[in-house]
């Protein structure tokens, strides 16, 4: 019985399992504002009030999405953005995807955007593992995938 006592207060206590999730992902800008209404007007993010350090001449936003994640943009005069080098054949994150719910949506934001002026990088199709996606620059030249 004392044995049975045991191996259920052991249960007990591995029970308290703690989900991890990816609290949000933060991008340098060159420009806050002109990406928050990018992210906002595309694809629905809502911001909270900037942050601002004068200390650190450091601002930010947080945008939040209906799925609840967050992407922060943040703007640091001395972070320098560099032309002379494609993002996309470099070490680290290459792209940031959202997902919009059906092929229809990834179809009719990536024709949206399009119509604003934003680069295409990639039309809408099928990819070989399976996914419905477009590929597209915001207005800092980074990639943003639109899948389903």
């Amino acid at each position: 019985m004392l044995r049975i006592l045991k191996v259920i207060l052991l249960i007990g206590m591995t029970l308290k399992i703690i989900a991890m999730k990816i609290e949000h992902i933060a991008l340098w800008v060159e420009d806050l504002e002109k990406i928050k209404t990018f992210y906002e007007k595309y694809f629905g993010a809502v911001s909270n009030e900037k942050y601002h350090n004068p200390t650190k001449n450091f601002q930010s936003y947080f945008l939040s999405f209906e799925s609840g994640s967050r992407l922060e943009i943040m703007n640091r005069p001395d972070i320098l953005n560099s032309d002379t080098f494609d993002k996309s054949k470099r070490m680290g994150f290459t792209h940031l995807a959202i997902s919009v719910g059906s092929k229809v949506k990834v179809d009719q934001l990536t024709e949206e955007l399009r119509k604003g002026g934003y680069s295409i990088v990639s039309e809408p199709r099928t990819t070989g593992d399976g996914y419905y996606e477009s590929l597209i620059l915001d207005p800092e030249n980074n990639s943003i995938e639109i899948t389903v």
